[in-house]
């Protein structure tokens, strides 16, 4: 296949994914922000997320940073700043925020910035790393340390209303999306047909 046809096919063939920017910061104080959809759920108690990041063969602020300092932020992508978290995967030689007009907010917890305009935005601290010996891809994961996120959007049981959020997610490498939810369904058991829940 031509090199551009077969990587975005093949990007495109797990289906929609989440959509997160990354927020780290260097030593010196230099911010950076880049967008992701490699992130996902490792675990919940301990509660652990992970990331995907590109072989570190050219530089990789977002990694540097990572290592660097050990912490980072997720920040879920509204409709309203897509375009913009697009844009942070452009090569820029200053920082991202800057570059795209978002907002770098900071907790009392995490040195790593988070962007104020994302309603959920989640706090992590890095607590082990894996190159791939398949393709030299890197796992990152990191142990949650803190959830930023506006009332309203946790129900009684815990679940998180994201669409409520206004998170969007995303496919291939340029796709971005809306959702729509179709329901919750009742916990699985042999011969019980689900039901709908809150």
């Amino acid at each position: 296949m031509e090199p551009l046809f077969r990587r975005n096919l093949i990007n495109g063939l797990s289906g929609f994914k989440s959509l997160n920017l990354i927020g780290s910061i260097n030593r010196a104080g230099v911010t950076n922000l880049a967008v992701f959809s490699q992130v996902f759920h490792i675990g919940a108690s301990p509660a652990l997320m992970g990331v995907l990041v590109r072989p570190d063969s050219v530089e990789r602020h977002s990694l540097q940073n990572i290592n660097e300092m050990g912490w980072f932020t997720f920040n879920h992508v509204l409709e309203s700043f897509y375009k913009q978290a697009h844009q942070t995967s452009a090569r820029y030689q200053q920082s991202e925020f800057e570059a795209v007009g978002l907002t770098p907010w900071y907790s009392s917890l995490n040195p790593a910035p988070y962007v104020e305009q994302s309603i959920i935005r989640i706090g992590l601290k890095l607590e082990e790393q894996q190159k791939l010996s398949i393709n030299g891809t890197i796992l990152l994961i990191g142990s949650v340390q803190e959830v930023i996120l506006e009332q309203g959007l946790i129900a009684s049981d815990g679940y998180l209303d994201i669409e409520k959020a206004g998170t969007i997610t995303c496919s291939g490498l340029d796709g971005y999306h809306k959702t729509t939810k179709l329901g919750r369904l009742s916990y699985a058991k042999p011969g019980v047909a689900p039901e709908e829940i809150n």
